[in-house]
């Protein structure tokens, strides 16, 4: 049975470039995604901005919508724009213009809406909460807090969010329980990927669907986060959390297969071997994804 079906509802969830690759990915592959974006970012020029600002952190969303733009033009180019001179050193213009959008209309779902209108995109996003998140990690008997810190740890257990049950969008809600496919991954295991699965009401909702849950995974383990993982050891993660995909689609080329396979028939998981990589072995190619997506 292929991945997706015509017309119908796909979603995908995660954060910065890994969420970026599936959705432009699943753009190619015909589907109109909703992505369900991470808000636990606190690092570079979305910290700065939720720091200053105290807004909902705009980069992965500036990311991601790059990626579902129907075609290339000044605003793609606009919102990828990143100044290297001056008090703005570092800031992306996109994001600026997100946390602008933000303050005017007083709701970040809103400013994602009229961003999206602006650079022109296929499918939607919306934001794994209505107010930022600060991710949290326990590990070898301690309590970690902020996605950066989180992203330089090893030995990781599990992730969490303060506050324990942050609010959840609607929409997100009913994108979930409508959605025929959710696509977690590929990107950062804890910080992208498992910081929207840990916020307890989308936890819920994923487990409760009936849609096809696919978990595509990262090339290599990370330096920190992931270190010294296979891809065993992603999906035993994913399992700690309470999401149990049907399908894991990796490519072994730069990470070894652990006790993948007895895992997933454990669970009545299905694995698909595919060259993902693109010519680097560093990302996942966009038509490479696709076609999996579309076997």
């Amino acid at each position: 049975m292929a991945l997706l079906e015509s017309g119908a509802p796909v979603v995908a969830i995660g954060g910065g470039h890994g969420l970026a690759s599936s959705l432009r990915s699943l753009v190619i592959a015909g589907a109109c995604p909703v992505g369900i974006v991470s808000v636990a970012d606190d690092g570079g020029s979305s910290g700065r901005i939720r720091a200053d600002f105290g807004l909902e952190p705009p980069g992965d969303v500036r990311k991601c919508l790059v990626a579902l733009a129907e075609s290339e033009s000044v605003w793609t180019a606009v919102f990828d724009y990143r100044f290297h001179t001056g008090e703005l050193t570092g800031h992306s213009l996109g994001n600026l213009i997100i946390a602008g959008l933000t303050e005017v209309t007083g709701d970040f779902s809103d400013a994602i809406r009229l961003a999206q209108q602006l650079i022109g995109v296929k499918g939607s996003l919306l934001p794994s909460s209505t107010e930022p998140i600060t991710l949290g990690a326990r590990a070898q008997g301690h309590e970690i807090f902020g996605q950066v810190n989180v992203m330089h740890t090893m030995g990781i257990e599990n992730v969490f969010t303060v506050p324990e049950n942050p609010p959840v969008p609607d929409a997100v809600m009913e994108a979930i329980g409508s959605a025929k496919t959710i696509v977690a991954g590929p990107g950062s295991l804890f910080t992208s990927v498992l910081a929207v699965l840990c916020v307890p009401k989308i936890r819920e909702a994923v487990a409760a669907s009936t849609a096809r849950k696919i978990y595509v995974v990262n090339l290599r383990p990370q330096q920190f986060e992931t270190y010294g993982f296979d891809i065993a050891a992603h999906i035993r993660a994913l399992l700690r959390h309470g999401f149990v995909p049907d399908l894991i689609l990796a490519d072994n080329s730069y990470m070894e297969l652990g006790n993948s396979k007895e895992l997933c028939e454990s669970v009545g998981a299905e694995l698909l071997m595919r060259p993902l990589a693109d010519g680097s072995g560093r990302v996942h190619d966009p038509e490479r994804l696709a076609n999996a997506f579309v076997e």
